[in-house]
């Protein structure tokens, strides 16, 4: 037994004494874009704790390897590192590719310079650090820090961006790489969306990102979430809110897992929570607001590969101003006579009719993968449900059923391709297909606004960027779509006759039944859109840059086929089935200087509309329970312009000067009067000061002047009281005169460990509790705006 053993000891002695460790390992290293060597690359062999670097050709070579798995792991400045491992058998050769144009590291470098959609573009960056002040508020709310961009409200808590004059479908935004499908056709429809949600928006002023859509005439919102970092590591965020205006307040919180391998999970959840808000003088009753949302992502990401599943729920239950309910025009012309709400009670966080609950979900999935020499391919299915119910101050059975229940579906599938092997001229295509169904629940008891209807959408795309040289940069692209509506809709026999329809659309009548007629309106349009533009830098201070946009928007189904009492707005709408789609052109000019204490950012714009839908009172209709305007959707040229200015100076290290100022015209072109809803001049100005030495503290005192807007169509009209027999006048298009607030806002950071921060923030808004009524919200008929709101907000990051 022992001489066996001693046996197979020498034998296997003898084996590894006689190992041939002969094998020679070649390899080089590439780009992975354009095939191009890396020189100077540091390979470590970890098996041998030893170091080679790559020559000229970007070549290397490893000699006297033994039979074995060996391990390598590739640095570069500017490269993400790479680790492979390789059987050794014999001699070996290979090619290793390398990220070399530092893609994935921009996003790393997002507080130090911002990631820029497009290049040419008016495009406005709003950072993290400035998005977590807004967790309590809106997206419209936070929108307004970029200048050009202000909001169309409904009350305070709706509130709809703005941008250089337009708003709704004519905005465009994108939430996780999704395009918001949320009914966004009515001013008092405001984007369901959880500010929580993003880590960075981007405000792109016109149609200038074509890969997301050619539609957007007034601008594209491009909202990126939080950026992933391959490293083992978990972090967390929680800021949580308290507001004496409205006695609100607001949680969220966000946890972080991510692998070094690439693998990343993410949750996030918040609430906020208002009762009935409070103008200087009086309580607004009925304004509260109940908020709740959740999200979710997984998945894992690489360069050359990843994918992602992310799904967020979303629900807003939203009280609409108790005293904007009204039961005929004079009840307006009351509201407006008389100074203040014609409805107040005592505070109350109940939200009762007149209210909206709208529940949004989004669901998609992605998946990328790079080709060496060529290029990024990406697809991605997402799919979204939005449900709108809106509550009409009703009586017995009917209270609690809405008087518009309206349940949208969204599936969209698209896939694009990124050339960008060649640095210097980059290539994108893109495909997109949708489909849309909307579903008007019949059994609200009120005749129904928007029809169901479904529609299909597919889309088309090419864009190019040339880099001519250091200072010169073009970018150009092209953008079919086709969208078609398929719809079935009910008419009353009188409107269609009235309307002319008997004449133009007798061959879409499918029933007809005694007082009404069944109609299957079909429509398809073809739209074209396009773009092109030039970045120039004059020298290391100034640059320039120059863009032109072409536009292309079919009409939504709100101003097609709007047919009846809106009752939360009070008013009769009506659309037009004649309407044709609007076409833009847009030119833009930007000019901004840098300079160590100086920056000057000037953006002037006009843009050009042919067959612009706007929506203006023009007459009164009787019902029984008396008069109530009617407004109508119509169809014009349009043409605005404007200048968006930003000023910074640094006086010290410690103080800061920041001026922006805004103003927009637009004038109908065939009556050559002043479009309704057009933003008036507006300047804010602002002092800051800052000291990193008391834990990174600053304050600022922001002053807010808005000025009268002194160009408005004259849409009043007169009716006769129905008591006395005069003619009341009902001035409905007068603007609210000039105002100007002051607010202030401080903060400072507190380093509880090594890894946990605490920021402590503390805002005044309106601090002198200044009355004031805003030419650009529906209810200024009825009540002022917010008075003095004093808000404190705790963040943990850990």
């Amino acid at each position: 037994m022992k001489l066996s053993a001693l046996f197979v000891t020498l034998f296997c002695f003898q084996i590894g004494f006689t190992q041939k460790c002969d094998s020679v390992f070649l390899g080089e290293i590439r780009d992975f874009h354009d095939n191009t060597p890396i020189v100077g690359a540091t390979v470590y062999i970890q098996n041998l704790n030893k170091y080679v670097a790559s020559d000229n050709n970007g070549k290397f070579k490893i000699e006297n390897l033994c039979k074995g798995q060996i391990i390598l792991v590739i640095s570069h400045i500017g490269c993400e590192t790479k680790t492979v491992s390789y059987m050794i058998e014999g001699d070996l050769f290979k090619s290793i590719s390398l990220e070399h144009h530092i893609e994935e590291l921009n996003e790393v470098a997002l507080r130090a310079k911002e990631n820029k959609t497009t290049q040419t573009a008016q495009e406005t960056i709003i950072k993290t650090d400035v998005l977590e002040r807004y967790s309590s508020l809106s997206l419209g709310d936070a929108l307004k820090e970029v200048p050009g961009v202000s909001s169309i409200n409904t009350g305070n808590t709706i509130v709809k961006p703005l941008i250089n004059g337009l708003h709704s479908s004519r905005i465009l935004i994108m939430n996780n790489g999704v395009r918001q499908q949320d009914q966004e056709w009515g001013i008092e429809h405001a984007p369901n969306i959880d500010i929580n949600n993003a880590g960075q928006i981007s405000v792109i002023k016109g149609s200038g990102a074509l890969a997301y859509g050619g539609d957007a005439v007034g601008g594209v919102v491009v909202l990126k979430p939080g950026r992933i970092i391959n490293k083992d590591t978990l972090y967390g965020r929680t800021i949580l809110g308290g507001h004496t205006n409205g006695r609100g307040y607001n949680i969220t919180s966000t946890l972080t897992k991510n692998y070094s391998s690439g693998w990343f999970a993410q949750l996030q959840a918040s609430y906020k929570r208002n009762g009935d808000f409070r103008a200087p003088d009086y309580n607004l009753t009925n304004t509260g607001l109940d908020s709740k949302g959740f999200s979710t992502r997984l998945g894992k990401r690489n360069f050359e590969s990843g994918f992602e599943f992310y799904y967020s729920y979303l629900n807003n239950e939203i009280g609409i101003l108790g005293a904007s309910h009204i039961g005929s025009v004079f009840d307006i012309e009351r509201a407006i006579n008389s100074g203040q709400p014609l409805l107040i009670e005592d505070f109350s966080y109940d939200i009762n009719a007149p209210k909206q609950d709208i529940t949004h979900h989004l669901a998609k999935a992605n998946y990328y993968r790079r080709f060496q020499g060529f290029g990024k391919v990406s697809v991605q299915y997402d799919y979204q449900y939005n449900q709108r119910l809106e509550f009409d101050v009703r009586i017995g059975d009917r209270r609690n059923i809405p008087a518009i229940d309206l349940t949208l579906q969204t599936h969209s599938l698209l896939a694009d391709a990124s050339l960008d092997s060649n640095l210097e001229r980059k290539y994108n295509f893109g495909i997109m297909g949708r489909y849309q169904n909307n579903f008007a629940d019949p059994d609200t008891g009120v005749r129904r606004l928007i029809p169901d209807y479904d529609k299909y959408d597919f889309g088309i795309y090419g864009t190019t960027e040339w880099q001519l040289n250091d200072d010169l940069i073009l970018d150009a692209g092209v953008r079919y779509d086709f969208s078609r509506i398929d719809a079935k809709k009910f008419y009353l026999i009188s409107r269609w006759e009235e309307r002319g329809y008997d004449e133009d659309f007798s061959d879409i009548i499918i029933e007809e039944l005694p007082t009404q007629l069944l109609t299957n309106p079909v429509f398809n349009y073809h739209n074209f859109s396009a773009s092109a533009g030039a970045k120039l830098d004059l020298d290391n201070y100034n640059q320039i840059l120059f863009n032109y946009s072409l536009a292309s928007r079919p009409p939504n189904p709100s101003e097609l086929f709007s047919d009846g009492l809106h009752h939360s707005a009070a008013r009769f709408e009506l659309g037009d089935l004649r309407f044709g789609k609007e076409v833009s052109n847009r030119v833009s000019l930007t000019y901004s200087y840098n300079s160590t204490r100086f920056r000057l950012l000037s953006e002037v714009f006009y843009n050009r509309i042919n067959n612009f839908i706007y929506l203006r009172p023009f007459d009164f209709v009787l019902t029984g329970r008396g008069p109530f305007p009617i407004w109508e959707y119509q169809q014009t040229d349009a043409q605005l312009y404007g200048i968006d200015l930003t000023v910074t100076y640094d006086i010290t290290d410690a103080w800061q000067f920041q001026n922006k100022s805004s103003l927009t015209k637009g004038y109908d072109k065939e009556t050559d009067l002043p479009l309704i809803d057009i933003p008036p001049f507006s300047t804010i100005n602002q002092i800051r000061y800052t000291n990193s030495k008391w834990n990174n503290f600053s304050a600022s005192l922001k002053s807010e002047w808005v000025f009268e807007q002194n160009e408005f169509p004259d849409f009043n009209f007169e009716v006769e009281d129905e008591l006395s027999g005069e003619m009341v006048l009902l001035d409905i298009s007068t603007p609210p005169p000039a105002y100007h607030l002051l607010h202030f806002y401080s903060e400072a950071t507190f380093d509880l460990s090594e890894k946990t921060k605490l920021n402590v923030s503390l805002s005044v808004n309106n601090i002198f509790d200044t009355s004031y009524r805003n030419y650009l919200n529906r209810l200024r008929f009825f009540a002022d705006e917010l008075g003095r709101n004093i808000s404190l907000q705790i963040q943990l990051n850990y």
